[in-house]
Formats: structure tokens, sequence, C-alpha cells
């Protein structure tokens, strides 16, 4: 497996943020594909992203053969929340390796979280999805989505070698229509792909990312 750069990574962090100013749009609202209720919150702003997000997953759907969608399950997070999640799953860890130090954590915590001044959720940048079949079933991905490296023995890595042929080439059939309208995926995670983050500067090589966290989102009238 090809050496992986994590969320952590100061080269990551010190990538600088030119935020264009573009607006969060409500997923709900154009009915483009089904959305998942798993990570769903009161304002409804998991259902938010960028729109430069939005169109390039409308291009990536129509990549995709016919009776295969995808499901959307969570786009925006405010960064409270995301700050949450980042520090219950270091606790988690923490707790489970207490001879490890501090860096540590934070490193391996970043393999499922991002750390909440970098993440390209809180920019809504970011998108976890899968796929469905014309019926809404989910196909089969390898792991379920946001099975965390512990419970699922490091198989949520996108190019883990321990799923099986079907799950493997469903991972594929995903990453190609994502990767060829225009998002990276975090390869720790074969559900998260993102656009325009820092995440994404970095693995195109650009100067600078185009969305940075925002505590205060511009929301849809739907929320």
């Amino acid at each position: 497996m090809t050496e992986i750069v994590l969320m952590s990574d100061p080269k990551i962090a010190a990538i600088p943020v030119v935020d264009c100013g573009e607006l969060l749009l409500d997923v709900r609202e154009r009915e483009l594909f089904p959305v998942d209720a798993r990570r769903r919150d009161d304002s409804g702003a998991f259902a938010h992203l960028r729109v430069g997000v939005l169109d390039r997953l409308v291009r990536a759907r129509a990549l995709l053969p016919r009776g295969v969608r995808l499901l959307f399950v969570e786009g925006y997070r405010p960064p409270a929340l995301q700050r949450q999640y980042f520090e219950q799953y270091a606790d988690e860890l923490r707790a489970g390796n207490p001879g490890w130090d501090a860096e540590r954590v934070r490193n391996a915590a970043s393999r499922y979280v991002s750390p909440p001044e970098i993440a390209p959720h809180s920019a809504g940048a970011a998108v976890d999805l899968t796929l469905v079949d014309a019926d809404g079933h989910e196909l089969d991905m390898g792991t379920p989505v946001n099975a965390n490296p512990e419970e699922s023995d490091g198989a949520c890595y996108t190019g883990a070698s321990g799923i099986g042929p079907r799950a493997r080439a469903n991972r594929r059939l995903l990453g190609d229509a994502l990767t060829a309208a225009g998002l990276v995926n975090y390869p720790t995670e074969w559900w998260h792909w993102s656009y325009g983050d820092r995440y994404w500067a970095f693995t195109e090589q650009r100067e600078h990312a185009l969305y940075g966290p925002t505590e205060a989102p511009v929301l849809s009238e739907r929320t």
C-alpha cells in the first residue's frame, strides 16, 4: 500500500486557504440522489455542501452505470461537532493505549476524524457517501460507512487488501466516478471524498485551498 499522508501531517496544515466564498447548499433541495438519515442533525447542516463539491457529485452520478446510485451520508459538519468527534475518538485511543504520547494519539485519531482546525467536513468541502442499487440497498463495500480502523482491522482503508473481490470492485466503481469528477479520497476512509479543501490541495498539488472551516455558514432556506 502506498504511504498515506494523514490529515494530522504538518504539510496539510501548512497549506494556505483562500476561501472563495461559495455558499453551502442543501443537497436535498435538488433531489439528485438519496440522502441517508444516519448522520442527520436537527439543523439539517449535515445535508449541505459547497456549490463546487455538489456540482462535482452531479458529474460523478452521471458516470455510474444504470441501476447504481450515490447515497449521500454526510456533508457539512459544524466545527464544534467536529471537535467533539475528534476528542471523543482521541480519548478512546488514549484509554486503550496508555503508553502513547500526545502526538501518537493525534496521528492515530486523524486516521478516522480530522483535526478540527483543518477538517474538510467543517469547510463544507467533504462528503461521506456510498453506493446503492435501484432499490436503495447498499452495495458491498467491505465495511460499513464510518467503520473505524480498530473495529474493521484496517479494512476501512480504501486500498485494504483484506476485503472480497465484490467489495473491491464496488470501491473501484465509486472511486473511478468521483475521481473523474474532480474529487479526492482520504485513503484511510473509502467513503470520504472532498474537493477544494487543504487535503485536496495537497493531493492535487495546488498552491492553496478554496474552502476553509466556517463557524457561521450561510445555509439555504430549507434549514
